[in-house]
C-alpha cells in the first residue's frame, strides 16, 4: 500500500473514532515529507467547511509558514468536493491521489456529485445575484492601490 495513503487513511480513521465527521482524511506531501494532515471535522467544529483536505491544507499551510503549497502532493481518502478542488487549486497543490470516486461516496449518503452536477450545468441563476457592483469597484481600486499588497 502507498504509505502516504495509508497515512490519509489513519487520519481518517482518527476522525471517526472521534466522531468528528465523515471518513474523509488526507496527507500533504512535498519534497518527500509530509507537510500537512487532516481529516473532516465538519461534527466537531459544527462547521462545513472543515473537510479533511482543507484541515491538511491549513496544516500544512502552518507548518511551512507559507500559503503557497506549490510542487505539493495531496493523498485523500475520497475524490474532493468541489470545495476542496478549489482549496487545492488555490495552495497550489501539484497532484490529487484519491482513494474512493463520486459513487463510492454517494453510496454512504454523501451528495458530492450534486454540486458537481449544479456547477456543470453553471446553475447558479437565482442563488447568486450580483449587487453594489460600484460600489465593490471602489474596493477593488483601493486594493490595487496599494503598492505593499501581496497578491495570491
Amino acid at each position: 500500500m502507498d504509505k502516504y495513503m495509508e497515512m490519509a487513511i489513519a487520519e481518517a480513521e482518527e476522525g471517526i473514532k472521534h466522531g468528528d465527521g465523515g471518513p474523509f482524511g488526507a496527507v500533504i506531501v512535498l519534497d518527500g515529507k509530509v507537510i500537512g494532515k487532516g481529516h473532516n471535522q465538519v461534527l466537531k467544529n459544527n462547521d462545513p467547511t472543515c473537510h479533511g483536505e482543507i484541515m491538511a491544507i491549513h496544516d500544512a499551510c502552518q507548518n511551512i509558514k507559507n500559503r503557497d503549497l506549490r510542487g505539493a502532493v495531496i493523498y485523500t481518502t475520497a475524490y474532493p468536493c468541489p470545495m476542496c478542488l478549489g482549496a487545492i487549486l488555490w495552495a497550489n497543490i501539484e497532484k490529487v491521489y484519491y482513494g474512493c470516486d463520486l459513487a463510492d461516496t454517494a453510496a454512504i449518503g454523501f451528495r458530492d456529485n450534486a454540486f458537481f452536477e449544479r456547477l456543470k450545468e453553471g446553475e447558479t441563476s437565482g442563488f447568486v445575484k450580483e449587487l453594489e457592483r460600484a460600489e465593490c469597484l471602489r474596493l477593488y481600486e483601493d486594493y490595487r492601490g496599494i503598492a505593499s499588497r501581496k497578491t495570491y
